[in-house]
């Protein structure tokens, strides 16, 4: 065929189609990998809790006191509605329901904002906003891209329930208000990065959003007065929809018409504003800042301290929260003893006692603490793959110093971050009239400290030798951890299997005195990874 018999339209056609094809390869191939880390978490821990049911519930007499447990109002401010916990999967629902969705809220709105915002920061969206492609195109294909990873994690939770055979109406609601949930805070993301004129304010907002939306949810469920919140809420709007007893659709279509009202606010705002530029003017310059820029350890700790600060705020927030509630937990089960048997059977052991409570809770602080952890070394990596970095690894500065400078203010940092919490938790407790010392809360925290080193650990190793997986193996010790504990055990593996797990030999302090031998030797193995990747960042070349 001749030039000149080829169809204009389909030569303008494939003109402007391919480029939008390659954009949307780009977004995929940007949130790939943690999107599907995010469906195979969420669709595990969704069979984790599913397939352990029946043998929660073998005693008739369990359902009926975990009922009896789930009405306590500080129980349902943390754990949300008793809906339909005599079966499978209302069970599910209400174990780990909102966990999953706090999880999918925090990746949608941190990898829009990281694709978005964060690409057009740092100047990687200049050659392409050049091109053909207009910014609300390049948007609408990047949000899609983001957008398909809480429906597909939505799926995987309707797939797994129904593979457990629970009710399909049940599992559908459930699956789909997951999904909606995703899409929505992905909206929102999509939103405040327009508005504002960098990802980092952008960020603020939307988790600001995450944490409102939670807080009006628990105060619903905690105050029965108080229950018209949950319309405000998109949690509160997951609650609802009652999954395997009301199964209600109209909260979901509430979810569905906020997420693209807010999608279409995006979009019109991302039409009003330039390029690297927001709403919201930037703020005038103002006078350097030079404090803790006179040594590259000074540097380490000025980079460490924002994300420190929001990260303190979160954790710190949830544990005082468990404080506030730990004195009326305890004093019910107290009042109850046949209850707290049977949330023992339920998987709620030693809850007759603020230190049985505060023990269970502390061990799952390892692993927002070891989530830090690799995304600070994910930060390290990311600016020395930016170039950010140069400038100091040419200077008269050993590699060595250079790294070890981000491990050690790395390391102070998640030790402040512990603290807090413990610190919050002993808070709370005290507000409540509750007996529970400040020693006691300490050293419940720090009781983590060596897993969290372990995760510190695998990422420096991995900073050394294979800087692309730090994010993906730094977080193993900690949630991979986890995660191989409860399999182990819903399984009944072999006991060589569950120790392979650092958290089969963390005591649970302070409820008994911390196991010192498996403390060392977990410090130990910690220290020879440091010292591994430490030498292998010596041998390779700097990322660029």
């Amino acid at each position: 065929m001749s030039i000149a018999a080829v169809s204009p339209t389909v030569t303008a056609r494939q003109a402007t189609s391919t480029p939008g094809r390659a954009v949307t390869r780009l977004a995929v191939r940007q949130v790939r990998r943690g999107g599907l880390i995010v469906v195979a978490l969420t669709g595990g821990i969704t069979a984790l809790v599913a397939g352990t049911y029946a043998e929660v519930m073998a005693d008739p007499a369990a359902a009926g006191g975990l009922q009896a447990l789930a009405g306590n109002p500080a129980i349902r401010m943390l754990f949300g509605p008793p809906v339909g916990l005599d079966t499978a999967g209302g069970f599910t629902v209400w174990r780990v329901g909102t966990f999953l969705a706090v999880m999918l809220a925090a990746w949608s709105v941190l990898a829009t904002t990281r694709i978005t915002r964060g690409e057009e920061d740092s100047g990687r969206w200049d050659l392409l906003l050049a091109g053909r492609v207009p910014l609300r195109t390049v948007l609408i294909r990047h949000l899609a891209a983001v957008a398909a990873v809480p429906v597909a994690a939505g799926s995987a939770v309707t797939a797994v329930l129904l593979a457990f055979g629970t009710a399909t109406s049940g599992s559908l609601v459930h699956g789909a208000g997951t999904a909606l949930l995703g899409v929505f805070f992905v909206a929102v993301a999509a939103l405040t990065a327009q508005i504002f004129p960098t990802r980092t304010p952008a960020t603020g907002a939307a988790v600001t959003v995450i944490g409102v939306g939670l807080l009006a949810r628990m105060v619903g469920d905690g105050v029965t007065e108080l229950g018209w919140l949950h319309w405000l809420s998109p949690f509160g709007l997951l609650g609802l929809s009652g999954p395997y007893v009301q199964d209600r659709v109209v909260p979901l279509v509430l979810l569905l018409v906020a997420a693209a009202v807010t999608a279409v606010g995006a979009l019109a705002a991302a039409g009003r504003r330039e390029v690297r530029a927001g709403l919201v003017a930037s703020r005038p310059a103002r006078r350097p800042r030079l404090a803790l820029l006179g040594s590259v350890e000074g540097f380490a700790v000025r980079r460490v301290l924002r994300p420190l600060a929001g990260w303190t705020i979160g954790i710190g927030g949830y544990y005082l929260l468990i404080g506030l509630t730990a004195v009326s937990v305890t004093g019910f089960l107290a009042d109850n003893p046949a209850l707290a048997n049977e949330a023992a059977k339920a998987g709620f052991a030693d809850m007759g006692s603020i230190a049985g409570v505060t023990a269970t809770l502390f061990a799952i602080l390892a692993m927002p603490a070891g989530g830090f952890v690799a995304v600070r070394m994910g930060a390290f990596v990311a600016a020395e793959t930016d170039r950010r970095l140069m400038m100091s690894a040419a200077g008269p500065i050993s590699r060595v110093r250079l790294i070890g400078a981000e491990i050690a203010a790395t390391a102070g940092a998640v030790a402040v971050l512990v603290t807090a919490a413990g610190s919050a938790t002993w808070a709370g407790v005290a507000v409540t009239g509750g007996d529970f010392s400040l020693v006691e809360a300490l050293t419940g925290v720090w009781n983590v400290l060596p897993i969290v080193g372990l995760s510190l650990g695998a990422a420096v190793f991995v900073t050394g030798w294979a800087p692309r997986w730090v994010g993906v193996v730094g977080g193993l010790p900690t949630t991979g951890g986890f995660l191989l504990l409860v399999i182990a055990e819903s399984i009944a593996a072999p006991g060589w299997v569950r120790d392979l797990s650092p958290f089969a030999h963390l005591a649970p302090v302070p409820l008994v005195d911390a196991d010192g031998t498996a403390s060392t030797v977990m410090l130990g193995i910690a220290a020879v990874l440091v010292v591994a990747g430490l030498a292998g960042y010596q041998r390779r070349d700097l990322r660029s």
